[in-house]
């Protein structure tokens, strides 16, 4: 299993949004390393939703509910999407100043390459985050 995270806008759609849909399509990448990581994510693999622009912070947790496949919005056979389902909301979110803070979250590729809307976490950093929402 492997592990990402997701950024999205609050106020283009919020995780409120993602739950009260019930699941997602993970459209509108631009970015060929942000689709790359989309063509790598497996059924399964768990995602964090983090709120970006507005909050900062990490959210929830979802699921991978189906592999990539081609993006619906633009005839570009370039773009991908993946679908996912929301798994759970954090009691308690974790913020990006906390992750910053956090000398064991350095190599966090959310902290080395802030402005990509799809990113790995390795397994230590996932278990650091989640520990953090407990």
């Amino acid at each position: 299993m492997n592990h990402w995270l997701v950024k999205s806008e609050p106020f283009k759609y919020s995780w409120d949004d993602f739950v009260k849909e019930g699941k997602s399509v993970w459209d509108g990448v631009r970015n060929y390393q942000a689709r790359n990581n989309l063509m790598a994510m497996k059924k399964g693999d768990w995602v964090y939703f983090y709120h970006s622009n507005e909050g900062l912070e990490v959210v929830g947790l979802a699921e991978v509910s189906k592999e990539h496949y081609p993006d619906p919005t633009t005839d570009d056979p370039r773009w991908v999407v993946v679908e996912l389902v929301p798994i759970r909301k954090f009691a308690k979110t974790v913020s990006l100043k906390q992750m910053k803070s956090d000398e064991r979250l350095s190599n966090l590729a959310l902290l080395k390459q802030s402005r990509l809307s799809v990113t790995p976490v390795d397994k230590p950093e996932f278990d650091i985050i989640m520990s953090l929402t407990e």
